[in-house]
């Protein structure tokens, strides 16, 4: 189930498409102004939920930190640096056993699970040096 489409929606979905970073509420926001100048911080934050409840978009709960949003959809897997904080898509496929394995092991009904990678990325490694 896709939520009505309207202008608003269709510029953040284009926000988020057109970056890999993972943005916060605020970045979305302030690149949706330069398109639409008068929309308000609370009409981006409904239609982020809008979005993704009929999971056009993620969203990335990074425990106690703002959250982030993805404009892929697909299950697929992060990594977030510990030391800058930003976060990474990982090209590497989804494990569908994992879900099998666990399922059969507790006799839960798994539709997917998500997993995030922690760590050091490279330019903080190389900060580091």
């Amino acid at each position: 189930m896709h939520a009505r489409r309207t202008k608003q929606r269709e510029t953040i979905i284009k926000v988020l498409r057109s970056t890999t970073c993972h943005p916060t509420v605020d970045w979305i926001y302030n690149e949706v102004r330069k398109e639409i100048p008068n929309i308000s911080l609370g009409t981006v934050y409904r239609n982020l939920k809008l979005l993704r409840e009929s999971r056009e978009i993620l969203e990335i709960d990074l425990s106690g930190t703002f959250s982030r949003f993805d404009g892929n959809s697909d299950n697929h897997y992060h990594f977030r640096c510990d030391k800058c904080g930003r976060v990474f898509d990982i090209d590497e496929p989804v494990n569908k056993e994992l879900d099998e394995r666990v399922a059969r092991k507790t006799g839960f009904e798994i539709s997917h699970h998500r997993l995030e990678f922690r760590g050091l990325c490279q330019e903080c490694q190389k900060a580091a040096e």
